[in-house]
């Protein structure tokens, strides 16, 4: 099948790939950008491991295809930190211990980030709701849940 060029923003940078038109943008940003915070759990967008944002939606990129990218802004687990500093909610992960093996945890960091961007007081049920498809099998969700009102308190200025 023949490649298709897709031009794209992904984490504040113009970039150009070519993808099989069958390709997942999952497969796009992992082996096309070397972006490979992304995770694939499980291929069928139940896990939301993958997650990224595209034009600003949460989306599981195992869902997307990567042809479908074209002209549109992507923001990955790798775009959350700035300047050599560590984002509110990674440094709230880790303070509250809210990983273990980290496989989950870049897709529960952009899934949290876009909630923040939402609703910047979410409740302890929105941000489980908020959080609802994303898999952990190592944590439990009560630290990443502490950790997401933590960040979202220091990110008012509430802290």
């Amino acid at each position: 099948m023949k490649k298709v060029h897709v031009t794209t923003n992904v984490n504040g940078d113009q970039v150009e790939f070519l993808a099989d038109p069958r390709e997942t943008l999952l497969d796009c940003l992992r082996n096309h950008l070397d972006l490979t915070g992304t995770k694939e759990g499980c291929g069928t967008g139940d896990c939301g491991a993958c997650s990224v944002t595209l034009d600003g939606t949460l989306v599981c990129s195992c869902l997307v295809l990567g042809v479908e990218a074209e002209g549109k802004k992507i923001e990955t687990i790798e775009g959350m930190a700035s300047d050599g500093e560590l984002h509110p909610l990674q440094r709230k992960f880790i303070e509250h211990a809210a990983l273990q093996c980290g496989f989950c945890t870049p897709g529960i960091l952009v899934a949290a980030k876009s909630l923040l961007d939402t609703n910047p007081d979410p409740s302890e049920s929105e941000i489980r709701f908020w959080l609802a498809g994303n898999l952990c099998r190592c944590t439990g969700y009560d630290k990443i849940v502490r950790a997401v009102q933590d960040a979202a308190a220091e990110m008012r200025g509430a802290a």
